[in-house]
């Protein structure tokens, strides 16, 4: 059981959340680019909530267990395209709070050409942390099976 159900005590920032999320479905963001993003951004986090959650999408809209599998790994991986790799890089520079320099913006740029979706890109990721931010010190739990 988490320490706290932000949905009862805090409804309106969680809601806002909600909100976030659905619009980013919504958005031009391609469905597996969005959930590896954050599934990887989750890893690194430790949040094991949004881990399985995400995961488990991921599987649902057809990703492959052996990509969901080597994604910590994917600068090794041969399994991920151009457009992942600069998706995935750009997730774990952010979420590591480092410089995201020209180069590597320049390179997003290429693999995301269309602004709402690169806006999108960045806009996911940013709120998979705050959620991370949300799960971890909550510690949020998923359900056993």
């Amino acid at each position: 059981m988490a320490r706290l159900n932000l949905g009862e005590v805090a409804p309106e920032p969680y809601q806002g959340f909600k909100e976030a999320d659905v619009a980013l479905r919504k958005g031009p963001l391609d469905d597996k680019v969005r959930e590896l993003v954050k599934v990887r951004v989750s890893q690194i986090n430790g949040c094991v909530f949004c881990v399985d959650m995400h995961g488990r999408e991921a599987r649902r809209i057809g990703e492959t267990e052996d990509r969901l599998l080597q994604l910590a790994v994917w600068q090794e991986s041969e399994l991920y395209d151009e457009r992942e790799r600069a998706a995935l890089g750009y997730a774990e520079a952010a979420t590591r709070r480092e410089h995201i320099g020209d180069d590597q913006w320049e390179a997003l740029r290429k693999a995301f050409p269309d602004e709402a979706e690169l806006g999108h890109l960045v806009a996911q990721v940013a709120l998979i942390n705050a959620l991370n931010l949300l799960g971890v010190p909550l510690q949020m739990k998923p359900p056993r099976r």
